[in-house]
């Protein structure tokens, strides 16, 4: 795997955004897409030490696709300017909290959870978040999972969600619109020949998080 290859041709895509320039450089991509492969089957066996649900997953099962969907969004860039793979015991389509790795230059990350959720899911996992507060506080307030993840979900409601107690002591627990994490990391976190200890060190924290919400989600599956 050459990590920084894939840093410098995504950094030169993110410059040269368009169908000709890409299929000069076809050739170039499709060696960074095998590289990113055989880093994700180097995660992956890395997570399936703690995480035996994953073991079966392929790199080809994880990765999505570097063409973007331009028919709704104003940008009309036909290609991402990052490549991502999700780690996922029930593909990478599923609202069953996985591992994501995420490759852009000045904007790697290594995250997971549920996005998107069915308001009837999404509404349960709140539930299980307040009938087991002291359990899910254990977690995400353990200094070992918050170096990683300060803050869980992406966008949060500005009060109470409908249906809970008003009085409930952690409101900031149950107004997330979603259930998801992230840690960042510089460019030069691979430049350690010890990244992919690190990479284990920091899922390792996110499954102690995936299995709370996976207890609920799954019945959902």
């Amino acid at each position: 795997m050459d990590i920084p290859e894939i840093l410098d041709f995504l950094k030169r895509l993110a410059a040269n955004n368009n169908r000709l320039w890409f299929q000069e450089h076809k050739v170039e991509y499709q060696r960074v897409q095998k590289s990113f492969e055989a880093l994700l089957a180097a995660v992956i066996a890395r997570v399936a030490v703690f995480d035996p649900s994953v073991a079966h997953v392929q790199p080809s099962d994880c990765t999505f696709r570097i063409y973007r969907d331009t028919r709704f969004s104003s940008d009309k860039s036909p290609y991402k300017n990052h490549i991502g793979g999700y780690i996922n015991a029930k593909g990478k389509k599923s609202n069953h909290c996985g591992y994501y790795l995420h490759l852009e230059p000045g904007n790697c990350m290594l995250a997971g959870g549920s996005w998107c959720m069915p308001s009837d899911m999404l509404r349960a996992v709140r539930r299980s978040v307040c009938d087991n507060i002291d359990e899910y506080r254990s977690i995400v307030e353990d200094p070992a999972f918050k170096k990683y993840f300060p803050v869980v979900g992406e966008e949060h409601l500005k009060t109470i969600p409908k249906g809970f107690p008003k009085d409930f002591p952690y409101p900031q627990y149950i107004r997330c619109k979603d259930y998801t994490v992230s840690c960042p990391i510089p460019d030069t976190f691979f430049e350690d020949p010890a990244f992919l200890d690190k990479i284990a060190d920091v899922f390792a924290q996110l499954k102690r998080f995936a299995d709370f919400t996976n207890f609920t989600i799954d019945d959902f599956e």
